[in-house]
């Protein structure tokens, strides 16, 4: 009798079919079931792993890609750990340009990846030091330089990244709610999340609501609500919040727009920890902050979803540090403190 081999899986079969996880204490607050999109649960670590993947596959697909070439991005860190994982499964080199505001420990696992760093200022978008930018340029410099080509994944405008969560996330969110969801809400780095889920979900039932959560300091809900981009306040969520309009959202239309403060996200993302032990960023507290205020719009009797973008310890110094808290005035529990 011969024994089975194991199945042949390599990293980029294990990118999506995340589970879908009951947030019970929201859930029991608006009288809808909330549900979380465990995105953290990806071999990197975060949502962006998928857009990671959906970028090199498409490069492939276009014959852009050689191996050993070159994968250049400026990111806030989910999307360069995405995408330094995929490129040394696939015989790929990454380079990613980073804010200097962006968490410690996404900078040290980028080190510990192998990707090779390029620290930039943080400086407001119209600059041409802000690391968008300046990933672009070196893009260009490196693909005179490289003998197997290089590619600058850009995030914001590539249709890869929307297409893959058009092609995985919105049919995963249909499939795991058996076609109940109502809404789904959640923030913007680069769009792509938001308006592929929208898409796919539209595609199967048009009445399903679609929100941005959109965290202070970010210009999409005056985009959207009052018809112009402008901001006002300032949030220590990482790699959401934008003050254009990426090219992935351009065509998308929001049902509804919230704004969220720190004061509102940071409270549910401690809850969540200490009462259901799942552990998020700052982000996924602003997303289920939006899911919360889309529950309360729509009504009891609703399922709604949200994403849960990232894990907690990868925001440890700051999300979990007492000092850095108070000195921005921001709550926090008794129990981080003690």
């Amino acid at each position: 009798m011969h024994t089975a081999l194991p199945e042949k899986r390599v990293l980029s079969h294990l990118i999506g079919n995340t589970p879908l996880l009951y947030l019970q204490e929201v859930s029991q607050l608006t009288g809808c079931d909330i549900y979380g999109k465990a995105e953290f649960m990806n071999p990197g670590g975060s949502v962006k792993d998928r857009t990671a993947l959906g970028i090199i596959e498409a490069a492939e697909n276009a014959g852009e890609l050689q191996p050993g070439g070159v994968i250049l991005e400026g990111t806030a860190g989910n999307t360069g750990i995405g995408l330094t994982l995929v490129a040394n499964a696939l015989g790929y080199q990454s380079v990613i340009v980073v804010p200097m505001n962006a968490s410690k420990e996404k900078i040290d696992i980028l080190e510990m990846l192998g990707a090779e760093l390029v620290m930039a200022p943080s400086v407001p978008y119209s600059s041409p030091h802000h690391y968008i930018k300046m990933a672009e340029k070196i893009a260009a410099g490196r693909a005179q330089s490289e003998h197997n080509g290089a590619i600058w994944a850009r995030q914001f405008d590539n249709p890869a990244n929307r297409q893959v969560h058009y092609t995985t996330t919105g049919p995963e969110i249909w499939d795991q709610t058996a076609g109940t969801v109502d809404g789904f809400v959640c923030a913007v780095g680069t769009g792509g999340t938001l308006s592929g889920v929208a898409h796919s979900l539209r595609e199967k039932n048009a009445n399903i609501k679609i929100a941005l959560a959109d965290p202070m300091g970010s210009s999409l809900y005056n985009h959207y609500v009052n018809g112009q981009l402008a901001a006002s306040g300032e949030s220590i969520a990482e790699g959401i919040g934008v003050s254009f309009v990426p090219g992935n959202l351009g065509d998308l239309d929001v049902d509804f727009a919230y704004q969220v403060d720190d004061d509102t996200a940071l409270p549910l993302v401690y809850n969540l920890l200490k009462h259901e032990g799942i552990s998020v960023g700052g982000s996924s507290g602003i997303n289920i902050a939006g899911a919360v205020a889309l529950a309360q719009e729509l009504g009891p009797g609703h399922t709604i979803v949200t994403i849960l973008c990232d894990a907690g310890d990868r925001y440890q110094s700051k999300l979990y540090n007492v000092e850095y808290l108070w000195k921005r005035k921001l709550p926090y529990p008794d129990w981080i403190a003690s």
